[in-house]
């Protein structure tokens, strides 16, 4: 869809993506894209060993074949300013940048090869042939014995909860208590991480797909030993990030190192394989869920308790309580978490962390209790889903789940369901079943910040250091920005992604539009104050005398808000003054009162339909409907390419995603995109999302909540329940395959 004149409002209008043609025709250059003068490619050789340490590479071998520049290992690499395992925030994940040659997990760089084409730089790392000591690795759920973290998640507390368990469980006619395991999921965007690398002097120009530019810069100023104003990291296009890019990992700094090193541009791309381990994943869980209720369904107790895994060097768990602790109201809830070590990489954020997989173990344990019970699972829910924060008190800043149940419902003909599982066939004597589970996630913000500036020609540019990794950036704040601003989208220019502009804050935890969006909009504000000034101010403006009926700002002109006959263009003001342009910068971020005062969320419902071979036990989903309520929606055609990307993950998180690893070795045996199964478009036939009204005047000057997390949420549980309605087997193992239904 071309974009529109604006006519009263750019906010909702379904345009397409202003970077699209860019996309399709290859004119977008992606960070592995960028080729400086005299650029040369490296490549990790990382680990085939999970515990132990390097004792013997053979440089002589490698420095030998034609085109090798360089070796870098823990003997030569340059030093760093910091040690790599210093953490002085939550969030400075322990980094393995050869400063020694233990080896961590299996797939850790272990040296750097340096060459002058990428094919010799990776027949250089293999002819290092690396010899170890090992030793016997730890690598299962719970192996490396169990305690009690400090924090979970982003600094979640371990444990938290309300009222009496015994006393909600000895209140309760029927009670299920069931455990459910989740599998590892690594991350796997299609743009692999990567780092084009170059110094002048101690001044350094890093192209590198990241989420968060000024935390990646404020990162890179400690480990070199230099002022953030001395690094630039651009990343003008990312192709896909879901957590892994929001902090700098081993690949993208050692390509900085390797550059440092060898006095030259350096490009380091992880191959496929090096996916699994150094940038992050979703650690697996084994959770136990309590609950019990009254013959009419209300809920008396609902425990949750979290087991996950974390690498023996660092410390990140994950959150899976999370959702029991706002989504049901129960007058007993107890959360709790515990970790357990093992030889593997650190996991680390992955879309929608603790929630996801906390919200299919949740779902499927109520869908266990309504069958106790004989209640329908979609009544059950809306029985007992929270109108108030049960543990807090405080209530939602906006009521709509109870509309997404219903709209979802009625879209996908919830009413026809049989109650009895294995009760629906279709003519090819498939099991046919239906399942639902509720979708939710923090309406979260983090800091942010943008600059506008109105030029005398009458457009304006919006500049802030956001990013854009595949959510509609590059267009929805061009949005917000013509609103804000009182112009047509074709007036506007929208610079993002290099930290040389004011932090756009992190592309992340569904915060990016909220937070960048409240930014820009503050911006376009702050910008037309300061230009209602110069006109207002001026006698021989038409404004003149207009401080305090306020004027307005539409089509590119400054109109009296109580005359609007008088008005005088952009231009013509700053002509006038003497002024080529004028320029302002505005804030985003959270209210604290607001966020105080009110419980923050969006939510949804999904609803799956399943089919599943008798004999066999393949399982297709054949039709996913998602109804969701996420306040003020900018685009609704990204917001519902959001919403079916997070359906989508939810079925593979449901369905397919799955680390296998080998115990001797603690090497993961399908590291790869033929054997990591992920869902292609034939493995969904249909999927639907609804937009579910929603004004929440608390969560920010906008109205705006994050979209991105919120559908995988409630899929991975409809699918799940889905499953046991058309078979009558609650598969409790995730994902759910084949031979856990035939076993």
């Amino acid at each position: 869809m071309p974009e529109r004149q604006r006519h009263g409002s750019s906010i909702g209008l379904p345009l397409t993506r202003r970077d699209g043609p860019d996309k399709v025709t290859g004119a977008a250059r992606y960070s592995a894209d960028i080729r400086p003068d005299g650029l040369v490619h490296a490549v990790m050789a990382t680990s085939t060993i999970a515990k132990g340490r390097v004792t013997h590479l053979d440089l002589a071998a490698a420095e030998a074949h034609p085109g090798v520049i360089a070796v870098m290992t823990p003997d030569n690499a340059p030093p760093l300013a910091k040690s790599p395992d210093e953490k002085d925030n939550p969030f400075a994940f322990r980094l393995n940048l050869l400063q020694d040659h233990t080896v961590r997990y299996a797939g850790q760089p272990i040296a750097v090869v340096v060459a002058t084409t990428l094919e010799a730089a990776t027949e250089g790392a293999a002819l290092l042939s690396p010899r170890y000591e090992s030793e016997a690795p730890t690598i299962g759920l719970g192996e490396g014995g169990i305690f009690t973290p400090d924090s979970v998640g982003a600094g979640s507390p371990t444990s938290d909860g309300t009222g009496d368990m015994e006393a909600g469980l000895a209140a309760a006619d029927a009670r299920v208590t069931a455990t459910y395991e989740t599998a590892g999921q690594y991350h796997n965007p299609l743009e692999p991480h990567c780092s084009v690398a170059q110094w002048d002097g101690d001044r350094l120009t890093l192209h590198t797909p990241s989420q968060a530019l000024w935390i990646a810069k404020a990162r890179l100023a400690g480990f070199f030993g230099i002022p953030p104003e001395n690094i630039r990291v651009v990343c003008h296009y990312l192709g896909g990030g879901f957590g892994s890019k929001g902090f700098l990992s081993p690949p993208q700094i050692l390509g900085i190192m390797a550059a440092k090193l060898t006095g030259r541009p350096v490009k380091l791309v992880t191959r496929r394989e090096q996916m699994f381990g150094p940038v992050g994943h979703r650690s697996p869980t084994r959770q136990t869920l309590t609950l019990g209720a009254t013959r009419d369904g209300a809920l008396t107790a609902l425990g949750h308790h979290t087991l996950s895994q974390t690498s023996a060097y660092d410390d990140f768990f994950e959150a899976s309580g999370l959702v029991a602790r706002h989504l049901y109201a129960s007058p007993a809830i107890s959360t709790t978490h515990e970790g357990s070590r093992a030889d593997i990489g650190t996991p680390i954020f992955m879309r929608a962390p603790g929630e996801a997989s906390g919200s299919v173990a949740v779902e499927s344990a109520l869908d266990e209790l309504a069958l106790e019970l004989d209640i329908d699972p979609l009544d059950l829910r809306l029985k007992n889903y929270a109108e108030v924060e049960p543990i807090t008190g405080r209530p939602f800043s906006s009521k709509a789940l109870r509309a997404c149940y219903a709209q979802g419902a009625e879209r996908f003909g919830w009413d026809r369901r049989p109650r009895a599982p294995r009760a629906m066939r279709d003519t090819d004597g498939l099991l046919v079943g239906w399942g639902m589970g509720t979708a939710t996630y923090p309406a979260g913000m983090m800091q942010g910040e943008a600059r506008a500036t109105i030029r005398a020609d009458g457009t304006a540019l919006i500049e802030t250091a956001a990013q854009d990794m595949g959510q509609g950036a590059w267009t929805v704040l061009a949005q917000i920005a013509a609103d804000g601003l009182g112009l047509s989208l074709d007036r506007v220019t929208l610079r993002i992604g290099d930290s040389d502009l004011p932090n756009g804050g992190l592309a992340g935890g569904s915060t990016g539009t909220a937070t960048s969006g409240t930014a820009v909009h503050a911006a376009a504000q702050a910008v037309i104050a300061q230009l209602a000034d110069l006109a207002t101010t001026d006698p021989a403006s038409p404004l003149y005398g207009a401080g305090n009926a306020g004027v307005t700002a539409s089509e590119g002109r400054l109109a009296r808000r109580d005359d609007p006959a008088r008005s005088e263009r952009f231009g013509d003001i700053l002509a006038r003054a003497g002024k080529p342009s004028v320029a302002a910068k505005g804030q985003g971020a959270g209210e604290p009162a607001s966020r105080k005062t009110y419980a923050m969320h969006a939510h949804g419902a999904v609803y799956a339909e399943v089919k599943v071979d008798p004999d066999l036990g393949q399982v297709r989903v054949m039709r996913l409907v998602g109804a969701f309520a996420a306040g003020r929606i900018v685009n609704p055609r990204l917001v519902r390419s959001q919403y079916e990307g997070g359906m989508i993950w939810g079925l593979s998180l449901a369905l397919h995603e799955h680390a296998a690893h080998d115990r001797r070795s603690g090497r993961i045996v399908n590291a790869n995109l033929a054997d990591y199964h992920v869902p292609v478009s034939a493995d969904l036939p249909s999927i639907e999302t609804i937009l579910v009204e929603e004004h929440d005047p608390h969560v920010n000057p906008l109205g705006i909540k994050g979209v991105g997390e919120l559908g995988i949420t409630g899929t991975a549980g409809a699918i799940a329940n889905a499953v046991w309605h058309a078979t009558g087997v609650r598969v409790r193992e995730i994902p759910i395959t084949l031979d856990k239904l035939l076993t």
